[in-house]
């Protein structure tokens, strides 16, 4: 991309919104791409509110993209996972951009529909009023109410809890790699809460589980049952994903996984485990989100 002072002063906020949407970084920057060429097409002089054109011109496309995309997700093989974002702490200032980047809440945000999802995120993580995302949808400000509010009551009820402190996510984390990857089935089941989950998204690139796998014993008994197959020169860096706890696992100093946790304030053990391995998704070292 050349570089346009207008555009690049809101790359940063337009590339959260459209991963929010779109769930990876790749879909995401195919969006902003796009967003760039039509953007350097167009008469400036004729746009009075810049960040709002551009805010509707990514909404628009990554609707498109959504769509597009559909087919690509049913094909996978085995659990799809968002693509995780590996951000530094403080990365993102506001609790309810903190919230919505969540690996949680964005597994949450793939159920609903392509428009419902964007509704979504313009309304709870960018703050934009209903006439302002009518505009951007191309809906009538009636039907974004009603969207607004399908969504709103669809995420609440499933949405994930994330109100243990920094310290308490380093410390339960802590445990479960020192346990998962030694091995101690005592100490996995100390760390896992009762109804835990653990899906792991590879594309069936490597033998993972097709399917979740639920409840602390079995999840317990299924990362024994793997230790020796963790591959040599095992790298843990404990870093935030997407916001919240996780970790980055790598191998001869390539990433391997990333690790992202939900986790129960009531007790302080793990509710989900994700764990991405499909290369395609894993990040480069340099690609930590400021």
């Amino acid at each position: 991309m050349t570089s346009d002072p207008v555009f690049e002063g809101h790359r940063q906020v337009l590339f959260g919104a459209a991963y929010r949407m779109l769930g990876t970084r790749a879909d995401a920057e195919d969006v902003l791409q796009e967003a760039w060429l039509r953007w350097n097409r167009i008469d400036r002089d004729e746009v009075d509110e810049p960040r709002a054109y551009l805010f509707r011109l990514v909404t628009r496309l990554a609707l498109d993209q959504l769509r597009r995309v559909k087919a690509r997700r049913e094909a996978y093989v085995g659990p799809w996972l968002p693509e995780p974002l590996l951000t530094s702490p403080g990365a993102e200032e506001s609790t309810e951009l903190t919230e919505s980047l969540s690996m949680g809440l964005l597994v949450v945000l793939e159920s609903l529909t392509p428009v419902e999802r964007a509704v979504f995120v313009l309304r709870e993580a960018f703050g934009f009023s209903h006439a302002e995302i009518a505009e951007m949808t191309g809906r009538t400000e009636r039907a974004v109410r009603q969207l607004a509010y399908r969504a709103r009551r669809h995420v609440d009820a499933r949405r994930p809890r994330r109100a243990a402190t920094p310290a308490e996510h380093r410390e339960v984390t802590e445990r479960f790699l020192a346990a998962a990857i030694g091995g101690d089935l005592a100490a996995l089941l100390s760390v896992l809460a009762p109804d835990v989950a653990f899906v792991a998204d590879a594309d069936g690139r490597s033998e993972t589980p097709r399917q979740p796998v639920r409840g602390a014993r079995e999840v317990a008994e299924y990362f024994v049952s793997v230790v020796p197959f963790w591959p040599p020169h095992l790298g843990v860096e404990i870093i935030p994903v997407n916001g919240g706890p996780g970790a980055l696992i790598t191998t001869d100093g390539r990433p391997f996984l990333v690790f992202s946790f939900d986790i129960d304030p009531a007790d302080g053990r793990l509710r989900e485990i994700d764990a991405v391995l499909n290369p395609a998704k894993l990040p480069g070292r340099d690609r930590v989100e400021r």
